[in-house]
């Protein structure tokens, strides 16, 4: 082989492996290049700057990362206004009335000097729940015959009612003033019965004491309703 030939073989061969060497190298280029365009960029998607220090770069993205994982704040309500005791709330009152008597009662009897002749009766509520003071009072003194009659001139205009602790009253007229009342004698024992709500007389009645001189009664004797105050009940 001439010295000629082996020569431009030569340099054919060089040529050959030049251009495959460039063709390698830039296959490698358009690889990272493509690699660094598809790869997301963590620091600019946490707000930080890419051009920070590595210390800085590592606090940024700690503080990028505190900013967004953190639960957001959440105001408490306020609170709600309850119903105070005793008002009409949901519920509503549970207070039960119930009837006037003398297990829910305590009856006295006073005589008074004006006016003449007169008896006051008293009935305080001494049980835990109001009571209906139905109507009148039944009156047994000693050896009556009968109930003595009301005064129709005195009937309320509601039933009177009593709160625990309150009291109700009634007056009795016990005798004519002027003697012209008839079958009159010293009566020492009293029992009031009290009425119900169909004004029906309930019971054998309270025993009520009376002065130890007793009271006198005569034809006269009556009684008036049940009120609230005890100077209608007198007068």
């Amino acid at each position: 082989m001439s010295s000629t030939v082996f020569r431009s073989r030569t340099a054919l061969l060089t040529a050959t492996f030049a251009a495959a060497a460039s063709l390698a190298l830039t296959a490698c280029g358009t690889s990272q290049d493509t690699g660094a365009k598809n790869t997301p960029n963590v620091a600019a998607d946490n707000g930080v700057s890419s051009t920070a220090t590595p210390k800085a770069h590592a606090e940024d993205i700690k503080t990028a990362a505190s900013r967004t994982d953190s639960p957001a704040t959440v105001s408490k309500p306020g609170r709600t206004s309850t119903p105070a005791k005793g008002s009409t709330g949901s519920k509503g009152s549970t207070s039960t009335t119930v009837t006037c008597t003398g297990a829910n009662t305590r009856v006295t009897a006073q005589t008074v000097s004006r006016p003449l002749n007169h008896l006051l009766l008293t009935v305080k509520n001494t049980g835990s729940k109001t009571c209906y003071l139905y109507g009148y009072p039944a009156l047994r003194f000693t050896d009556a015959q009968s109930v003595p009659p009301v005064d129709e001139d005195t009937q309320p205009q509601a039933v009177t009612t009593l709160s625990p602790g309150q009291s109700g009253y009634a007056g009795v007229l016990l005798s004519a003033a002027d003697g012209s009342g008839t079958n009159g004698y010293t009566a020492k024992t009293l029992s009031v019965i009290f009425q119900n709500r169909a004004l029906d007389f309930v019971g054998s009645g309270v025993k009520v004491a009376l002065p130890a001189k007793g009271v006198y009664i005569d034809s006269s004797l009556r009684t008036t309703y049940w009120l609230t105050n005890p100077v209608d009940a007198l007068n």
